[in-house]
């Protein structure tokens, strides 16, 4: 009998289907702008960079709890930006990267075939990706009344959201930690955006107003990724309720997933200055404010894109003809089917290219 292969259980690799579009756009005579995927362009701080070499010379392996000063730099950090109080630097978890947390938690909270894995209706793909991998079910549900009597186990929010930049208000985060814990659910919420809200306050998971300083239950996700340029560091971090964080610690221990030490304190210094945050927030508006006028003005209609990276649009087509009709253009964009069956009629813009790059976007879409 062969054996199964993982691979065989997940969905095609999302970005490996828009190859022919990424063709056509690099055919344009200014070259393509690349608007598909999140990556950072613009350059790592200093501070952070300096913090990085200064361990480079040490040679032990790193802790894969992490530094009592970077956990410390997490905690103050998540209270000075984001009003989280009440956490212990006990329960604060680096990873490798949030994709590659996000990926194995439903496997390393030891969930199953006999699991149900809830994921936002229009998601990150790696929340299905991570469900598969663990053998658990999954089911698509913005609406807890979706759910009928069904049990879940896992609970997935993404405020602000990847792609649509939708924020969910404290009042809808209540009601999705009170139905979690009515069912015995664990909530995971990824907040790798929230600190690039534009129209809209988005809340922690772990925020009093929502969690009531009760964290059980309760993981919140955070990614140096966007607010620090750090995509290349890997660098990321879960806390919330100390007894799961405890259990992931235990798992990734056996596992050897260590953040590597120069990192950890390239993380530390990330998270123990604000200047540089404020920085790149501002370079993301005003690129934001760009690509707004641009699509608008190109006839395109912007739903939610109230807060993240990205601005959520669509010309009211099947959103593979958008994506052939912006390379036309020069420009690629990715399909909103790549986040679900919602996604059928809109496509993802994304705020991170050179400020060169945005303004020869919106100069081919004011000329189209």
């Amino acid at each position: 009998m062969p054996l199964s292969r993982v691979s065989t259980r997940l969905p095609d690799f999302p970005w490996d289907t828009i190859g022919a579009a990424k063709a056509r756009a690099a055919q344009h005579p200014g070259g393509i702008v690349d608007l598909s995927v999140g990556t950072p362009v613009d350059p790592v701080a200093t501070v952070i960079r300096d913090a990085l070499a200064s361990v480079s010379e040490l040679s032990g392996y790193p802790t894969t709890h992490g530094t009592v000063e970077l956990r410390e730099a997490a905690v103050k950090a998540l209270e000075r930006r984001y009003g989280v109080a009440g956490i212990d630097p006990a329960a604060v978890l680096p990873a490798i990267g949030t994709k590659e947390m996000i990926a194995w938690l439903p496997r390393l909270l030891g969930l199953g075939s006999s699991d149900l894995v809830v994921i936002p209706e229009l998601a990150y793909p790696t929340y299905e990706v991570g469900a598969l991998l663990a053998g658990g079910r999954v089911v698509r549900a913005d609406g807890l009344t979706q759910l009928g009597p069904q049990s879940p186990a896992l609970i997935y929010v993404n405020s602000p959201s990847n792609p649509t930049g939708r924020v969910l208000g404290v009042d809808h985060l209540r009601k999705v930690v009170a139905f979690a814990r009515e069912r015995g659910a664990v909530v995971v919420s990824d907040e790798c955006y929230l600190g690039l809200t534009w129209d809209a306050e988005a809340s922690s998971i772990l925020d009093p107003r929502v969690a009531e300083g009760d964290h059980t239950g309760l993981l919140a996700v955070h990614s140096l990724s966007k607010s620090s340029n750090l995509a290349s560091y890997r660098a990321g971090f879960v806390t919330g309720d100390p007894e799961l964080v405890a259990e992931l610690l235990e798992v990734r221990k056996h596992a050897g997933m260590m953040l590597p030490l120069p990192v950890q304190a390239a993380m530390t210094a990330a998270l123990r200055d604000d200047e540089h945050e404020r920085e790149q927030r501002e370079r993301y508006r005003s690129r934001r404010v760009t690509l707004l006028a641009a699509l608008r003005g190109a006839g395109f209609t912007v739903d939610h894109s109230e807060a993240g990276l990205y601005v959520w649009a669509s010309r009211g087509e099947p959103c593979r003809d958008t994506v052939d009709w912006l390379a036309e253009h020069g420009i690629l964009v990715a399909p909103g089917d790549f986040y679900g069956p919602r996604g059928g009629q809109h496509v993802r813009v994304a705020l991170t290219a050179p400020d060169e790059r945005i303004a020869a976007a919106a100069q081919r879409l004011g000329a189209s």
